[in-house]
């Protein structure tokens, strides 16, 4: 029989694990000797974990009001103490990359295809024509994302951006390119503050092509582009960073990726998607650094995703 103090030492050492698993708020830089009210000028610019602060760069520590180069030099020192931005072994980053959580589809060929589900800690791209099932995909991983893990989910809430979607599920809609970028920094705020473990962007490009019209602003839409996908790219290793949050996917009505070499190489993994017979779709690896090229069939059925032999 265990003593009591020996049970509530092991609960705050579990507590403190599961705590350092997931994002560290910014407030813990105070520990480090940073003043409260500069930590306020950090959070009232966006800056809600210690990872966002110690991926900045000084620069844009500069930028906010009362924060000095001095001050900015202290405040990136301590959060990066707390943060390790130095190199890795192999052995490392692949026990890492084992305790990865996989959010099932809801289809099993799907599933297969995709070596156990949509990864987490990495962005994934969805691309294919109208009626392709990218939404209902999205969908479907807003509601099994919140299954326990040994279900196939990530016991935790999702973030939707552009469309509506069921209870429980944090949406927004975004109204411009501008707008869409800003909601990604709400979104950091939120995923501060309680366990996400999906962020779904429907469609991340839709507004660039409105609001950029024309070869002559290519190169400020592809800029802008590049913004929000680094902005993405970070939210997913500064809030998102334990092994069971993603970011993604988001998805485009395309028969091609668009966005050009900026949202391919921004992009982990993408994903093709295209028409069947009747309500059976095909889901191709298009890219991937992790999964070989291979293609499977799923359908839509009125429950959600699943597979071609499940419709009666």
């Amino acid at each position: 029989m265990s003593h009591p103090s020996q049970d509530s030492q092991a609960a705050r050492e579990e507590e403190e694990g599961y705590q350092v698993s997931g994002p560290l708020l910014v407030e813990k830089l105070q520990e480090a000797g940073i003043h409260a009210q500069d930590i306020k000028k950090l959070t009232d610019a966006g800056f809600h974990t210690v990872e966002a602060v110690a991926y900045t760069p000084k620069k844009n520590l500069i930028s906010i009001k009362g924060i000095s180069e001095q001050k900015a030099e202290k405040i990136l020192a301590e959060a990066q103490k707390i943060v390790p931005l130095g190199f890795q072994s192999a052995t490392e980053v692949h026990a890492r990359r084992s305790e990865l959580v996989h959010i099932t589809t809801g289809s099993k060929n799907l599933d297969t295809l995709l070596g156990g589900g949509m990864e987490t800690g990495s962005i994934t791209e969805l691309f294919g024509e109208f009626r392709t099932g990218k939404s209902q995909l999205c969908h479907t991983l807003a509601v099994t994302c919140q299954l326990p893990v040994d279900m196939g989910g990530g016991e935790g809430k999702c973030l939707y951006i552009d469309t509506e979607v069921l209870d429980n599920v944090a949406y927004a809609r975004a109204y411009n390119a501008d707008h869409q970028h800003q909601l990604l920094t709400a979104a950091s705020a939120l995923m501060s503050e309680s366990r996400f473990c999906l962020l779904i962007i429907d469609s991340a490009t839709a507004l660039y092509r409105s609001d950029y019209i024309g070869r002559g602003e290519l190169a400020a839409r592809q800029a802008h582009l590049s913004k929000f996908l680094r902005t993405l790219q970070r939210l997913a290793d500064e809030v998102m960073s334990s092994p069971d949050a993603t970011a993604g996917p988001y998805a485009s009505n395309e028969k091609k990726p668009i966005g050009g070499n900026i949202l391919a190489h921004a992009s982990t993994t993408r994903l093709q998607l295209k028409k069947g017979r009747a309500n059976t779709r095909i889901c191709r690896i298009y890219d991937s650094p992790c999964l070989p090229e291979s293609e499977t069939t799923f359908a839509i059925l009125q429950s959600g995703i699943g597979d071609p032999e499940e419709e009666v």
